[in-house]
């Protein structure tokens, strides 16, 4: 993976995709499925909706960290597979085949099967909503990656995948933060 601009990791994010969540608690990785994320501002801060019932959770609150890894719809099995089991149970990273890579910053890993990923520290927890603010620290993207689709999900068990593309920058340019 290559570096990838910070000031540009809100573009990752924007089309509201299906993410999958790294964490690194207790000497362990773990990784869950996520379809609820934010774009709070332009300075890469993000926020993802998860709650006590998620194994996933505890570690975030417990570490502070955490990566957001963007798959793409080559890995819509491993998306639902990860997001169908806890880690309380199984080792997600060995039954789904997916590769952790050091991140610079956290301690939880980057994954290599996935088009980005973006290393985050928790700022805030909105414990009302089961909210976790994050800011990003850092972002890569794999440019040798062939498959660029994204996921959304429905909400109904069915998931959308991006399409054509369409570009209105110049017409919204004035609105767009410097360089993207």
């Amino acid at each position: 993976m290559m570096d990838f601009p910070l000031g540009k990791a809100f573009t990752l994010l924007e089309p509201g995709p299906v993410i999958l969540v790294t964490t690194h608690d207790a000497g362990k990785n773990n990784v869950m499925t996520i379809s609820w994320t934010m774009v709070l501002d332009f300075a890469a801060t993000f926020a993802i909706t998860t709650g006590r019932w998620n194994d996933s959770y505890a570690a975030l609150t417990r570490t502070g960290n955490c990566v957001l890894a963007i798959p793409t719809l080559d890995l819509l099995d491993t998306v639902v597979g990860v997001g169908t089991c806890s880690g309380r149970d199984v080792d997600k990273f060995a039954r789904f085949g997916l590769t952790a890579l050091p991140a610079r910053h956290v301690a939880a890993p980057l994954i290599g099967e996935c088009l980005a990923n973006i290393e985050c520290r928790v700022v805030d927890i909105v414990a009302a909503h089961h909210i976790v603010v994050l800011q990003g620290v850092a972002a890569y993207l794999d440019e040798t990656r062939r498959e660029r689709r994204l996921l959304h999900a429905v909400g109904d068990g069915t998931f959308v995948a991006d399409g054509r593309r369409f570009d209105r920058r110049a017409a919204m340019r004035d609105k767009l933060p410097e360089g993207v």
